[in-house]
């Protein structure tokens, strides 16, 4: 009988930032939730593309010295998440590896079967908890990319302030005014 690789003990405390750092870099997703590990499994090419063509259209019409970035932590309460994009301010410091809610102004989730529940439901409660203004949520929809946009309400649940398609190209305001347009997204 083979005998085990490794062997596995359960955490003696609540998962911690600092605890991610020893995590191997294998293509997951690490993040922490009330003090528990949360790992994702790497998402479909399908998925990282359409999360970069996303970036790249908000990066084109950014203010200057505005940054979207994939894959960027973010502190929330009890925890730590990675959003697919993030967009931070322009007065948010650099060379972070975490970001403060304070100098967050969009996150935005692209759905997978993998991450559906945690788009629609986990994550958006700790980001309207963290304080963080707008959220939007996209999944790959039969026609082409759907966004579903929410704006912080009263600092502590999102309400839905518009719901877009890839035939639905409209001006919005947040986090700066743009015009957005889902038909120029991968389908």
């Amino acid at each position: 009988m083979a005998q085990p690789t490794h062997e596995w003990h359960p955490r003696q405390r609540p998962w911690q930032e600092e605890d991610l750092s020893d995590l191997p870099e294998d293509g997951n997703r690490y993040e922490i939730i009330d003090g528990s590990l949360h790992v994702t499994p790497p998402a479909l090419p399908e998925h990282h593309e359409l999360a970069d063509d996303i970036r790249m259209a908000l990066r084109q019409v950014a203010p200057e010295g505005w940054r979207v970035i994939r894959e960027i932590g973010v502190r929330v309460p009890e925890g730590n998440l990675i959003p697919d994009i993030t967009v931070l301010k322009s007065d948010a410091p650099r060379k972070q590896m975490w970001a403060e809610p304070a100098n967050v102004a969009l996150v935005i989730e692209v759905e997978s079967p993998n991450s559906r529940r945690h788009d629609r439901f986990t994550k958006p409660a700790l980001y309207a908890e963290a304080g963080i203004l707008h959220y939007w949520r996209v999944e790959q929809g039969d026609f082409g990319p759907v966004v579903y946009r929410y704006q912080l309400v009263k600092g502590v649940h999102y309400d839905l302030v518009g719901t877009l398609g890839p035939d639905d190209p409209v001006h919005i305001d947040e986090p700066w005014p743009m015009r957005l347009d889902p038909s120029a997204w991968p389908r």
